[in-house]
């Protein structure tokens, strides 16, 4: 077998600082993705970017879907879960969080443009390979359950209907904010995002228990 054919051999020094190699290569590879998708994802734009070698690439890494699926796990979910679910987790009322969550997403062109990472490595992995759907799914299930228990939580505190059914409607707000988000994105229009900024926070909004009328004395 030829040299050229032979893969890269693992480095063991690659760096004085083998977590923080990591990391920068993980934060490159969430960009080029995010820019280009998995598949167009180049790992030469990846090492410039994270300004390591190759050989730092395979020490941590085994090819290039290992990297996808650790960006997946590390990143995506952990960006998720600061946005969505700790804020969530730790609120009083999960109708004003989830209105503050949709209200602080960015209208800018660019981030507009590009839509949610989670949303587009989804659509174009999940119909081709299983170790990218479950690990998309997961994430999204994540996000469904930290809703939908804050709706049930809010529904104890009688700060949201006792009616609705909080499984269900935290299936309706994800599918119609990511709907807005591809719109926006194929649209590349910030008044697109606007509006679905308007409109799911209408429907959040919608959710709040009506207020006990208080008896007055005569």
């Amino acid at each position: 077998m030829s040299a050229a054919k032979k893969r890269p051999r693992r480095s063991l020094g690659t760096s004085r600082n083998p977590e923080r190699t990591r990391t920068l290569l993980l934060q490159a590879a969430f960009q080029e993705m995010y820019r280009s998708g998995f598949r167009s994802a180049d790992l030469d734009a990846i090492l410039a970017a994270a300004g390591v070698t190759k050989g730092a690439l395979y020490h941590h890494f085994d090819n290039k879907d290992a990297l996808g699926y650790a960006v997946v796990d590390e990143v995506i979910a952990s960006n998720l879960h600061h946005k969505w679910v700790l804020p969530l987790r730790n609120a009083k009322n999960p109708i004003d969080a989830l209105v503050r969550i949709i209200q602080s997403e960015s209208l800018k062109r660019e981030d507009v443009q590009r839509g949610c990472p989670l949303l587009n490595l989804s659509q174009e992995m999940s119909g081709l390979d299983e170790g990218f759907r479950r690990r998309t799914a997961r994430v999204y299930k994540d996000w469904h359950d930290a809703m939908a228990e804050a709706l049930r939580e809010g529904q104890k505190r009688r700060v949201v209907r006792s009616d609705i059914d909080a499984n269900e409607t935290a299936t309706f707000l994800i599918a119609a904010w990511e709907g807005y988000v591809v719109l926006g994105k194929n649209s590349q229009d910030p008044r697109m995002m606007r509006s679905g900024q308007i409109r799911v926070s209408g429907q959040i909004e919608s959710l709040r228990a009506a207020r006990r009328r208080t008896r007055r004395t005569v």
